[in-house]
């Protein structure tokens, strides 16, 4: 399709994002008004709004309750670093999400026993409605929200051991690799697919983002001897993160 064949609220978004990218229009300023882009562009009030909507879903302005639509300030995407699972002694849950030592974080949890549906069952290779331990992290960066992740683990290997609950007991926050070779399970193998969606309303919140926006999800399984004994969604905003990956050359 050729520029001129563009739908006009198509024409007009592409004029502002590229005043956006450019500082002509900087972070905090007020996009201009719904009657401005008509004046300005020759358009009529539908058009307008729909090229402020699509400046919106891109992420480049928000809007602010009965003040109008400002730029938004653009983060600079850090790096989540991916290393595969790491030795017993050398993980806490901090570091099997982000293996990036420069990077200090700190997280909140809470478990609960629960069953599990047929997704998880799938990937634990267990029955549907089977009994699983399931823990909700929130993960910051230097006090700021940086990464939520939910994990299952499989009750019939670490029910009514030490080890039940990720955050309690003696081996309370030492990371999957460990609290399994406690009980004799020694994980040899992960496995990650990353994938992209639009975010859940409470997720972008929880991260500081807006609703509707992208998120990343690394999708992580650990095995013992072939068995799955914990599986997780790790979630965080893609606009203020690439995944990479530090793998060893065996």
């Amino acid at each position: 399709m050729a520029f001129g064949d563009q739908p006009a609220y198509l024409r007009v978004a592409g004029d502002l994002r590229q005043k956006i990218v450019a500082g002509e229009l900087p972070p905090h300023t007020r996009l201009p008004s719904q009657a401005r882009i008509r004046e300005q562009y020759g358009v009529s009030d539908t058009v307008a709004l729909e090229a402020r909507k699509v400046l919106m879903a891109e992420g480049l302005v928000e809007g602010r309750s009965g003040s109008g639509t400002y730029v938004r300030e653009q983060p600079v995407p850090r790096a989540l670093v991916r290393t595969g699972y790491r030795a017993a002694g050398e993980s806490t849950p901090f570091r099997q999400e982000q293996a990036d030592d420069r990077v200090k974080g700190t997280w909140e949890s809470r478990s609960e026993q629960g069953v599990a549906d047929a997704a998880v069952a799938r990937r634990l290779r267990i029955a549907p409605g089977d009994r699983v331990m399931r823990t909700d992290y929130l993960f910051r960066s230097q006090g700021e929200p940086c990464m939520l992740s939910t994990s299952w683990e499989p009750l019939a290997l670490t029910g009514r051991t030490p080890v039940m609950l990720p955050e309690e007991g003696p081996l309370a926050g030492r990371g999957v690799v460990e609290r399994m070779a406690a009980i004799d399970l020694i994980v040899d193998n992960v496995t990650e697919e990353v994938g992209a969606r639009p975010g859940l309303a409470e997720e972008t919140l929880a991260l500081g983002g807006v609703p509707g926006h992208c998120v990343l999800v690394v999708s992580r399984t650990y095995f013992a001897g072939g068995c799955p004994v914990e599986t997780a969604d790790v979630i965080t905003l893609a606009e203020r993160h690439r995944v990479a990956y530090h793998l060893p050359v065996k």
